[in-house]
């Protein structure tokens, strides 16, 4: 790695346009001439200013200069964006899946525990490893990381589709997860490589559509594959295999973006205990949510052991990484800090909650009102279906306006509005109202993931646009996990709340009442007398979970509005049109 760059390589060195020339081979230092990095050095900060004449800090000197990919066609990048986002469409394929799969692998291997397990698994293990991947593609390339990614995804996804056991299945799924995780964010690293500021909401947009199709197709996959063929759910893990290896070998020929430079080691280039803090924090956290109420109790000592653990984990990364002597690292805490970082991130953070509460408990609701689990499917198609439209279409806009503050804005003002028709929702609300509630969710998320990515990677320097789109995928993934968690929380606190309010006295309430929580076909076997106090009980816990979540729309709404206008330039090097 540290020879790999070639005669006359054009490099940029952060915050400036001007390019020098560096040579390189496998026995002569990497860089001949080291005054482009005692320059990079000996300029701490470099600035970006905003369109309100305001100075943010992008990017500090850190002995490393950021090569700037040649502008390639349209063709080419049609091709190499083409082939990566068949790995972001597989891996939310792969998230998804197991929506339908849980219970048939759950069956075979006699374990009802394994059902939550399997898609925890994966979530915390993507989670985990996607704000390292920004980092480690600084410094081994794009190419690698992503050939990287396809071969441990497919890896985890073989070994799923032979597993004999629980065990072997639950670490193909860990195995997968670190693979797809590198899929979606490289991916994204690669179209901020690749493409100029004012187009980057196009490509953005058009990798949503993928993940947005890959997502709403999982679980259809998954259950028509397991019901059709004689191999069972096994063959929805086995299909993905060699379509990620392909995938592997067509990167490895196509994605040829230069890693940064520097005369460092690699291994002095990596920041091991910020990769500790990071994964250590994010696995604790996601642990303790994903297990409490689900798998253990609140008051488990799994639950009251982990969530403390990954504080004190989180505290130490920002102590380590916000050291001044910490020149390199994994997410450069300062770069939080930055108004227009810090409230895309907390946008992410908040719509993402609310997304995934709504994806869970939307079709909850749905089922209690006599809907069957395809029909509610259906009804959920509204918001991918959205997601498409405005991905893309928020890019075109930023293109063709070279904006994006008034577009966020708007946006998740789309989402708060789709939320607050749903708070209207109860036992006799027309279908075609939760539609609409849902396609404008779906379209007002759709929008903000396009529109904050672009902000964030503006605000920043060219150099740090990686490990900034990697801490936006990290406030999702804790997102998309407290999201469930509040929403479970505040359903059965409810829910529990209102049968027993009602019911507390009657013979034999708690016997029913228990039933009625865990087992939906309950509903169907009420006696008469029962069923509109546990109608009117179960709309109460679903009301709460839409004002919960408009809650936290709101935030988002307030967040996305306090960011910065910065300047979408037309070039990859960022230089005065």
């Amino acid at each position: 790695m540290r020879g790999n760059t070639t005669d006359d390589q054009v490099v940029a060195t952060p915050g400036s346009s001007r390019h020098a020339q560096v040579h390189g081979d496998e026995t002569t230092p990497l860089l001949r001439d080291d005054s482009a990095l005692e320059a990079a050095n000996s300029k701490p900060i470099t600035e970006a200013t905003s369109d309100d004449g305001s100075d943010d800090v992008s990017s500090t000197g850190d002995g490393e200069i950021t090569v700037v990919a040649e502008e390639l066609s349209t063709t080419r990048l049609v091709v190499i964006f083409g082939t990566t986002w068949v790995g972001v469409f597989l891996g939310a394929i792969d998230a998804s899946i197991i929506a339908t799969l849980s219970a048939p692998i759950a069956s075979e291997f006699q374990s009802l525990s394994l059902l939550s397990w399997i898609a925890t698994a994966y979530l915390i293990a993507n989670a985990a490893c996607q704000p390292l991947s920004g980092r480690m593609t600084d410094i081994f390339g794009r190419g690698p990381g992503l050939v990287f990614s396809n071969v441990l995804f497919a890896l985890g996804n073989l070994i799923c589709g032979v597993a004999k056991n629980e065990q072997t299945m639950i670490m193909g799924r860990v195995v997968a997860g670190i693979g797809g995780g590198g899929l979606m964010s490289i991916s994204t690293f690669l179209g901020s490589d690749l493409v100029p500021l004012r187009k980057r909401g196009v490509v953005q947009g058009l990798g949503n559509i993928f993940y947005g199709a890959g997502a709403m197709l999982g679980g259809v996959f998954g259950g028509f594959l397991n019901d059709t063929s004689s191999w069972g759910w096994r063959l929805a893990f086995l299909v993905q295999v060699p379509v990620s290896l392909v995938s592997a070998v067509l990167v490895y020929f196509l994605v040829k973006v230069p890693p940064k430079i520097s005369n460092k080691s690699l291994i002095s280039r990596i920041d091991f205990l910020g990769s500790f803090f990071t994964i250590a924090f994010l696995i604790l956290l996601l642990l303790g949510l994903n297990a409490g109420g689900n798998v253990v109790s609140w008051t488990h000592p799994l639950v009251l052991t982990s969530i403390p653990l990954s504080f004190v984990m989180l505290a130490g990364f920002i102590y380590w990484e916000s050291r001044p002597s910490n020149t390199q690292p994994i997410i450069p805490v300062r770069l939080l800090a930055h108004r227009t970082v810090f409230t895309a991130c907390v946008t992410n953070l908040m719509c993402t909650m609310v997304t995934l509460m709504l994806t869970f408990y939307v079709p909850l609701y749905l089922i209690v009102l006599g809907h069957t689990p395809t029909q509610a499917g259906l009804y959920l198609l509204a918001s991918p279906l959205a997601v498409c439209f405005t991905s893309i279409g928020s890019g075109l806009i930023m293109k063709a306006t070279a904006r994006y503050k008034a577009l966020g804005i708007a946006v998740v003002a789309t989402l708060v509005l789709g939320v607050a028709i749903l708070t209207t929702c109860g036992q006799y609300t027309p279908g075609w109202i939760v539609f609409v509630a849902l396609f404008l969710i779906g379209g007002g998320y759709g929008g903000m993931l396009t529109v904050t990515m672009v902000a964030c990677i503006a605000a920043v320097d060219h150099s740090q646009q990686a490990v900034i789109t990697s801490a936006t995928y990290a406030f999702r993934s804790v997102g998309a996990t407290v999201g469930i968690t509040v929403a479970s929380t505040v359903y059965q606190n409810i829910l529990k709340s209102e049968l027993w309010a009602r019911f507390g006295d009657w013979p034999g309430a708690a016997e029913e009442i228990g039933r009625i929580r865990d087992d939906l076909d309950e509903l169907n076997r009420l006696p008469i007398a029962w069923r509109e106090g546990v109608m009117e009980s179960f709309m109460e816990a679903f009301r709460g979970v839409w004002f919960t979540a408009l809650a936290m729309a709101a935030v988002g709404l307030v967040a996305v509005s306090l960011m910065r206008q910065h300047k979408l330039h037309n070039t990859l090097t960022r230089s005065e049109e």
